[in-house]
């Protein structure tokens, strides 16, 4: 019996937004697996580095994570050493599965709003072969 996590990107604004005045933005879309938490996650990034996070979630912890993850400086979220975020902070804090894939589909949400990163699927095949 195998378990599949797949996370799918779907790119909101252009690249040329921010010379407007306009946030980019990022949704993410989180399949986590066998707890069936379907979570929709949405990031916006304005010229001033600023990210704020929305999550749409059955999972309360994941739910949890949206209120501290406001006004979040993208740049030093992401290009960070690994663990020194506040994405990672806030997941080690509320998240009740050290598993969940929701902490990093967060992270590749803010690098796809800051275009550090192109949209594109990600997935996880999990079996036991």
């Amino acid at each position: 019996i195998g378990s599949h996590i797949s996370i799918q990107f779907a790119f909101g604004k252009s690249l040329d937004m921010r010379e407007t005045g306009e946030n980019y933005m990022a949704k993410v879309v989180v399949n986590p697996g066998v707890c069936g938490f379907k979570t929709v996650i949405n990031v916006t990034a304005d010229e001033n580095q600023a990210v704020n996070v929305t999550i749409d979630s059955a999972c309360e912890a994941v739910k949890a994570m949206e209120a501290e993850l406001k006004g979040l400086d993208g740049y030093t979220e992401v290009l960070g050493k690994f663990g020194t975020s506040k994405i990672s902070e806030t997941a080690a804090k509320l998240c009740r599965h050290a598993a969940c894939p929701v902490p990093s589909a967060i992270f590749k949400g803010v690098e796809v709003a800051f275009s550090l990163a192109l949209p594109a699927p990600v997935s996880m095949e999990i079996s036991n072969e």
